[in-house]
């Protein structure tokens, strides 16, 4: 005999099954906002994707020119704040966090359908991330200026061939966040302190309706344990939400310093590993599932920029403190391509580098 819960279980993995199977190819990650206390805030993202994305880290300083790379009629912009990114390619920004604090995780949407221009000012996808981190301090302030659709974002094919289908995360040091898919053409923003949790699809609505099942449920009863987005929104979820939110007396003395900070980090790293994909892990007949590639983890109180791939025995930092991002300094380049291995703060590693191309659209 089936009990209630074991029913409603069932019924469940059928939803999360139809939905799931009526998703195109796609690459998965999973981004989860810590609120601790002491103003702790960090941000943790996984990059799931299908092959060697050859990402490294830049350092972008303020007062760089920019335009949208999208036509003639493109945006164009002097970047107000310094940041450190992780490229895609070295075509674009995926992931990263500037000066203030602000972080901006792109992660893969297979729904997303992006406006046509019309006429209005076009912006590359490739530098959706970056326009964000150049321009605004605050989550309030991207959400505000964003609303107002300054520009359509358009989208191109990646270097491997696929769409470049995502959506975009930010959240900042006061523990704001928001998430903008572009669904049907038109931009749909959900902003505020509860959205902590994005993976990929289905959108956004849908996995927030989903976890409230699971939330009812309760994660020390049951959490779904694949790799398939929905299951992981709802372990990150619970875990993210479980952690302590002050200095643990049972693991403080383990931790670097016997620091808060540093706990609040290891914790939040543990969770993005919690719903990792192991590298090298194929499922037939599941192109929407992708090893995880690798992690950052943001301190967005004190700026420091945590990088943990998947490939590397080692987790590395960023102070942004340790950056030069004033206006004039050189654009710095972290390679990472090629098993390069780095440990401890890797600010010195930093070399000057050419800025990369971001990847243009075509738009007439």
């Amino acid at each position: 005999m089936i009990g209630r819960a074991g029913l409603a279980l069932g019924m469940t993995a059928s939803v999360l099954s139809g939905t799931l199977l009526g998703v195109g190819a796609a690459d998965a990650c999973t981004r989860a906002v810590y609120l601790g206390g002491e103003g702790m805030v960090v941000t943790g993202r996984s990059m799931d994707w299908s092959e060697d994305m050859r990402s490294n880290l830049w350092a972008f300083p303020a007062g760089i020119t920019r335009n949208g790379a999208a036509g003639a009629n493109t945006p164009k912009w002097v970047a107000k704040y310094g940041s450190v990114i992780a490229s895609g390619y070295d075509v674009g920004t995926a992931d990263g966090m500037n000066e203030k604090g602000l972080v901006a995780n792109l992660l893969y949407l297979a729904e997303s359908q992006y406006a046509t221009p019309n006429g209005r000012p076009a912006l590359s996808i490739s530098l959706w991330a970056q326009y964000v981190l150049d321009n605004f301090a605050t989550v309030t302030e991207a959400v505000e200026a964003l609303a107002k659709e300054p520009f359509v974002v358009v989208t191109s094919v990646l270097p491997n061939g696929r769409a470049a289908q995502l959506h975009l995360a930010i959240s900042d040091p006061s523990g704001d966040s928001a998430i903008f898919e572009y669904l049907d053409g038109k931009l749909v923003i959900h902003h505020g302190r509860q959205y902590q949790v994005m993976t990929n699809s289905p959108s956004y609505d849908q996995q927030l309706a989903l976890d409230s099942y699971w939330e009812e449920i309760g994660g020390t009863v049951f959490l779904p344990g694949t790799f398939r987005a929905a299951d992981r929104f709802a372990r990150a979820s619970f875990l993210i939400k479980a952690l302590p939110t002050k200095a643990e007396p049972a693991i403080i003395t383990a931790v670097p310093d016997h620091s808060y900070a540093n706990q609040a980090v290891g914790s939040v790293a543990s969770v993005m590993r919690a719903v990792s994909v192991p590298l090298g892990f194929i499922e037939p007949g599941s192109p929407n599932i992708a090893s995880t590639l690798w992690r950052t983890v943001s301190d967005q109180k004190n700026r420091v920029y945590f990088f943990d791939s998947a490939t590397s025995p080692n987790t590395f930092w960023v102070p942004l403190d340790d950056l030069d991002l004033k206006p004039g300094a050189p654009v710095k380049k972290l390679p990472l391509t090629g098993g390069k291995l780095y440990s401890g703060n890797a600010a010195r590693a930093f070399e000057p580098a050419q800025p990369f191309t971001f990847l243009p659209v075509d738009v007439k």
